[in-house]
């Protein structure tokens, strides 16, 4: 025989016991955060035409510092290039400024250590074309059809409003890759080499890195001229980095520098209350956002995400704080 859950487990859905539970899931699982019920968000993005921006950037409050940063980039049209630990808010503020300035979807480029400038730029699918030829027998002229815009290249298509575009985690790129953006940011144009070579053709119709059919900026293709794109407004180029490298001071010193601190207990309070909705929850969440705070200021690296999962379980779901430990456990121990 099996014992009884102990009282102080009964929260608990999966109960290892080794018995078959098939109604715990229906019975006792509590509905997702709001930050992480894609059910609700998917059918709210569908009714409301609601983006990835509106969603996350309606959310964000930026500070004083925040705000000024932002507008000198928008004023001397130089890259912004953002510090501070993981979960400050760094993606949060570039999704704030398209949405507040309606400047469309954000265009997204996740760097790597493998991440080229080409990759940002554009892609040449050559193998997909070479098989299309051989299958149809005859030359394939649409070489536009194999040709898909990176975020950055998408960036610098020509239109009235400057897009955002978010380099993320540029510390982790290889070493010469903030340099050669130098170039394009300097330039404010670049080319397609692919399409250089053709004679005869003035225009040639690839794709975009849009995707969001709901942006009234939505543009899933663009005539390139002659190879060539050149941006009229220059984009707000948002670039973040965790501090994992140090960069040349060429680079340096072609950038806005904004350096996001660590959100002080009011702010703490305030996003818990934007993201829960519930202001009565976040004042129960007090000693929590304290004790958070305290653990932070210690030294012990941990994020506004956990926080966010503590008061999830120990004020909204009532689970007995023993677990409060683990849900705020430092991320580099």
């Amino acid at each position: 025989m099996t014992s009884a859950t102990p009282p102080d487990k009964d929260w608990f859905i999966f109960k290892g016991d080794r018995q078959v539970h098939a109604e715990a899931i229906a019975d006792k699982l509590p509905d997702p955060p709001r930050w992480r019920d894609f059910a609700k968000q998917h059918e709210q993005d569908t009714e409301k035409r609601v983006t990835k921006k509106e969603r996350r950037g309606a959310t964000f409050h930026p500070s004083q510092e925040e705000l000024e940063m932002v507008n000198a980039a928008l004023y001397l049209r130089r890259p912004l290039l953002i510090t501070g630990k993981p979960g400050t808010g760094k993606t949060s503020l570039a999704y704030a400024v398209a949405y507040e300035l309606d400047l469309g979807e954000v265009l997204y480029w996740p760097i790597t250590s493998r991440s080229t400038l080409k990759d940002g730029l554009y892609s040449y699918d050559a193998i997909g074309r070479i098989q299309d030829f051989q299958l149809r027998g005859k030359k394939e002229d649409r070489i536009g059809k194999y040709i898909r815009l990176g975020a950055l290249g998408t960036a610098f298509i020509p239109s009235d409003k400057p897009r955002v575009l978010l380099i993320d985690e540029i510390d982790k790129s290889d070493i010469d890759l903030p340099n050669d953006l130098l170039h394009i940011f300097e330039d404010g144009e670049f080319t397609i080499p692919e399409l250089e070579r053709i004679d005869g053709e003035k225009t040639i119709e690839v794709r975009t890195a849009d995707r969001d059919e709901f942006e009234s900026a939505y543009q899933p293709t663009y005539q390139v001229p002659q190879g060539r794109i050149r941006c009229k407004q220059f984009p707000l180029v948002i670039l973040t980095s965790n501090n994992e490298r140090e960069f040349l001071p060429a680079f340096l010193r072609r950038c806005l520098r904004l350096d996001i601190k660590d959100p002080d207990f009011d702010r703490l309070k305030l996003i818990v209350t934007t993201q829960f909705g519930d202001e009565e929850l976040a004042a129960a969440a007090n000693q929590l956002i304290k004790d958070f705070e305290k653990l932070r200021d210690s030294g012990e690296f941990i994020t506004s995400d956990q926080l966010l999962n503590a008061v999830q379980m120990i004020v909204k779901e009532k689970v007995p704080e023993g677990i409060r430990d683990r849900l705020l456990r430092a991320l580099d121990k």
